[in-house]
C-alpha cells in the first residue's frame, strides 16, 4: 500500500475528528446538542464541544448549525500531488449533483481531465454486494431481519448503542472498499508500481471519511485520501464543459446507481420483505423497535443516516431531493442487467469483512464494575432532584446526561440545575 504523505493537508488518522468546530462562529445555541443521536455534544462556557469517542459522523450538527461553526473533516485537494497514479472513486450520489446531466460518462471523463489517471465506480461495487447479499439471504446464515452495513454512521451507532443487534449485521465490505480493492488490482495489472498508486474517494459525508481512514471492517485502509464532493464539484463543472471526447467508461447498471438514494439497496435484494429508513431520527426508531423484538416479519433493513440516502450527505452541494430526482432520471440511461461476482471471478468471501468491528462501551460509567454500580446509584439519586424536562440550559442535552456528567466528573460536583 502507498506510503502516507507527511504534508500538513493530510488528515492524521490517529487524531481524526469527523467534525471540526470554529469557536469564533459558535453562539452556543444548543441546536446541535439537542439533535445529536449519541449525546456527544455539550455546550459549556457559551461554546459547543464534541466528545469524539461518541461521534458517529452523521453530520447532523453540521447540517443544523445556522452559524456554520461546524465543518466536516476531509483531505485537501492538493494531496493529488502525493501519488504518481491517481484513481478517483465515484459514489452513485455524486451524479445527482449535476444539472442537466444526460450521461454519467461525462463525469467520469471529467475526472480524468482534472488530474486523475483512472476512475472506479462505487455503484458497480455495490452491485457485487447486492449479489452477495442475495446469496446470504438464501443461505440463512444471519438471523433475519438482516441489517445493512453500508452506512458507516448507522454501523457506528449500532456498535455503540445497540450491541444486541450486532449479530444481525450483514458483514459485507462497504461498496467503496470493494471499489478501492478492484481499482488497485486493475492498476497493478497495468504494471503500475504499488507505491505509485493513490486511491481517492470523493465523499458525500464525514462518516465515510472516518470509516475509510480508520479501516472499518478491513485489516488496513484501502483508500489513501478522502476528498469532499464540494471540492471536486467546483473543479469538475468547468472541466466537463470543455470535454471534446466522451469515452464509455461506465460499468455499473441502474441497480448500482440506485444505491445513492434511500431504498436503492433494499429494492435490489429482490422479492423479500424489506424496510428502508432515512434520517438518523427515523433510523433510531427502527433500531429501538428491533431491540424490543419488533419487525420480526421483515427480512432486510436498510438504514441511512442522511435524509434521502447518500444524496443527503452534508458534503454534497445539491439539495437532497433535487439530487434524488436526478439519480432517478439517470437510472433510465443505464443498462438494467446488474453485475454479478462471477463477472469478475470473485467468490463471496472476497466481499466480506476482513475483521469484525469492535463493540464500543462509550456509555459505561466506569471500567470497574463495582465503581460503575456505585455511580449508577448516585446518578439515580441525582435524577430524583432534577425536573426531567431536558431543557438543555445546563449545557447537557438531557437531565440524564447532566447527571452522568456529574457522577463522571465531567463537570464539578457542585454544579446545579439552572431550572430548579
Amino acid at each position: 500500500m502507498a506510503k502516507k504523505s507527511q504534508i500538513k493537508c493530510v488528515l492524521d488518522e490517529k487524531a481524526l475528528h469527523t467534525v471540526t468546530l470554529d469557536p469564533e462562529k459558535c453562539r452556543g445555541c444548543v441546536t446541535c446538542m439537542k439533535r445529536c443521536p449519541t449525546e456527544a455534544i455539550r455546550v459549556r462556557g457559551g461554546k459547543a464541544s464534541v466528545a469524539y469517542e461518541r461521534c458517529i459522523g452523521c453530520g447532523e450538527c453540521i447540517r443544523l448549525c445556522r452559524y456554520q461553526a461546524k465543518k466536516p473533516s476531509h483531505d485537501a485537494w492538493d494531496t493529488l500531488e502525493d501519488f504518481k497514479y491517481k484513481i478517483a472513486l465515484v459514489a452513485p450520489s455524486f451524479y445527482g449533483q449535476f444539472n442537466n446531466l444526460e450521461d454519467i460518462n461525462i463525469v467520469l471523463n471529467g475526472l480524468l481531465a482534472i488530474g486523475f489517471d483512472d476512475v472506479g465506480e462505487v455503484g458497480e461495487a455495490a452491485e457485487y454486494i447486492t449479489d452477495v447479499t442475495r446469496r446470504i439471504m438464501t443461505e440463512g446464515s444471519i438471523p433475519a431481519p438482516i441489517i445493512s452495513t453500508a452506512c458507516p454512521a448507522i454501523l457506528e451507532l449500532i456498535l455503540m448503542k445497540y450491541h444486541d443487534l450486532s449479530e444481525r449485521l450483514l458483514g459485507t465490505l462497504a461498496p467503496v472498499d470493494v471499489a478501492a480493492k478492484l481499482a488497485r488490482e486493475r492498476a497493478l495489472k497495468k504494471g503500475v508500481p504499488e507505491e505509485d498508486i493513490g486511491v481517492y474517494f470523493i465523499s458525500p459525508c464525514p462518516a465515510k471519511v472516518f470509516a475509510l481512514k480508520m479501516g472499518l471492517g478491513v485489516e488496513r485502509p484501502y483508500v489513501d485520501r478522502v476528498l469532499s464532493v464540494s471540492d471536486a464539484y467546483m473543479r469538475l463543472v468547468p472541466a466537463m464543459e470543455k470535454l471534446t471526447e466522451i469515452r464509455p467508461l461506465a460499468r455499473m447498471s441502474s441497480t448500482g446507481l440506485c444505491w445513492g438514494i434511500s431504498r436503492g439497496e433494499a429494492n435490489s435484494t429482490g422479492g423479500i420483505k424489506t424496510i428502508a429508513a432515512d434520517g438518523v431520527e427515523q433510523c433510531v426508531k427502527i433500531l429501538e423497535a428491533l431491540e424490543d423484538g419488533g419487525l420480526s416479519d421483515m427480512q432486510f433493513i436498510e438504514l441511512n443516516a442522511c435524509v434521502s440516502g447518500c444524496v443527503g450527505g452534508v458534503m454534497n452541494v445539491e439539495n437532497p431531493f433535487v439530487a434524488r430526482s436526478r439519480v432517478h432520471y439517470l437510472t433510465r440511461k443505464l443498462k438494467s442487467e446488474s453485475n454479478t461476482i462471477e463477472d469478475i471471478g470473485k467468490d463471496a468471501d472476497w466481499f466480506m469483512w476482513e475483521q469484525n468491528p469492535s463493540l464500543k462501551d462509550v456509555f459505561k460509567l466506569d471500567d470497574n464494575r463495582l465503581a460503575a454500580l456505585s455511580k449508577l446509584m448516585e446518578k439515580e439519586e441525582i435524577l430524583k432532584t432534577l425536573p426531567m424536562v431536558d431543557c438543555g440550559l445546563c449545557g447537557a442535552p438531557s437531565c440524564t446526561a447532566f447527571a452522568e456528567d456529574l457522577v463522571g466528573g465531567v463537570i464539578p460536583k457542585d454544579s446545579v440545575c439552572v431550572r430548579k
